[in-house]
């Protein structure tokens, strides 16, 4: 037999051909191009040509099930911020911070009860700062402008670095942080979020150390009228919104540490680290500014204000030094949060 006969000619349709490609008669195979991976196209008996679908569990998100680029719930963002809340203010180092703190204004209270037992005068003259101590004894509110002025050099700076500089870092040395990231949050999200609950934590700080002041100097002190530093006389009420108002602008004043410990915080995987940083910068800043030496950049230290929350106490109040804080504050605020977000955003998490 020659092998033109054993053969089928290729087209032909006879029997024992092959199919000719593309016929639609009888005999002509249709899903052989089908099952080749090119579905016939309805009514014409071609290939289809349109593309493919994306499956549907190819257009969602491996990690998080979303679809891309859609936004965060904003009650997630909320979420997010109410658990570093609670992780914040259950761990047992801020606990012992707040304590501290509300130990301080006792400790106060306490040592001028003794002091003025006899019948002498606690302290000594003026009106700023410290000097406030002289008018606990005539009226117990001035217990709270005291323990401010005396808690905000370092007490309160130090706490608030403690907690901005674990912020980051302290997420990265425990090994969370890559997991924080891979909730549909986004780096920048996470970033305002820790920044949010250090800011808080400085408010509840703030009003941690008034709160327990209030309550010593109504205990051991007399309440009522009280003299300002112009020498005028206002109520009681009128006194206890002033230190309120002083409170507020306590917690304000460490806008800028705070901003300063979250930068460095995301410079290390170091908890440790980042916090002895911060602190130790906030020592060598308020170092600096008693230098006389430096009186041109002084005005520039986050620190150089802090006191001025005394002008609130005057009547009428002196807006300059207070306003000159705020601006200040802000500033670090926005050159050391810019700082943080563009370090965060680029950081390599291993972590």
């Amino acid at each position: 037999m020659s092998r033109a006969e054993s053969v089928p000619e290729t087209g032909r349709t006879g029997e024992g051909g092959v199919p000719e490609t593309g016929r639609t008669g009888e005999g002509a195979d249709v899903a052989t191009d089908t099952a080749a991976g090119a579905p016939a196209t309805p009514g014409t008996g071609g290939p289809d040509t349109t593309p493919p679908r994306p499956a549907a569990s190819a257009a969602r998100s491996p990690r998080s099930g979303r679809k891309p680029g859609r936004k965060p719930n904003p009650l997630w963002t909320l979420g997010l911020f109410r658990s570093e809340l609670v992780t914040t203010f259950r761990r047992w180092r801020t606990i012992a911070l707040l304590g501290v703190l509300a130990a301080v204004p006792i400790l106060i209270g306490v040592a001028i009860r003794i002091e003025t037992s006899d019948g002498s005068s606690a302290g000594g003259g003026g009106g700023e700062g410290p000097a406030f101590i002289a008018q606990i004894t005539n009226n117990g509110l001035f217990l709270v402008f005291t323990a401010l002025a005396a808690t905000l050099p370092f007490f309160l700076p130090m706490a608030v670095g403690v907690v901005a500089g674990d912020a980051i870092a302290g997420e990265a040395n425990a090994g969370t942080l890559r997991y924080l990231l891979v909730a549909p949050a986004g780096r920048t999200r996470l970033l305002l979020t820790k920044y949010a609950t250090t800011m808080t934590f400085c408010l509840v700080a703030t009003l941690v150390v008034a709160v327990s002041a209030l309550t010593v100097g109504a205990l051991l002190f007399p309440l009522g009228e009280l003299t300002t530093i112009s020498g005028t006389r206002i109520s009681f009420t009128e006194g206890l919104g002033r230190a309120l108002l002083i409170a507020l602008a306590v917690a304000a004043s460490l806008i800028g540490v705070a901003a300063l410990g979250l930068f460095v915080s995301t410079l290390t995987n170091s908890g440790i680290a980042a916090m002895a940083t911060t602190v130790g910068l906030l020592i060598t800043v308020q170092i600096l500014d008693q230098i006389p030496q430096l009186h041109a950049l002084q005005p520039y230290f986050f620190s150089h204000y802090w006191l001025s929350f005394a002008d609130l106490m005057r009547d009428p109040v002196y807006w300059d030094d207070l306003t000159r804080n705020l601006g200040l504050q802000a500033l670090y605020a926005a050159v050391f949060g810019s700082a943080a977000w563009a370090r965060f955003t680029a950081k390599d998490i291993t972590a």
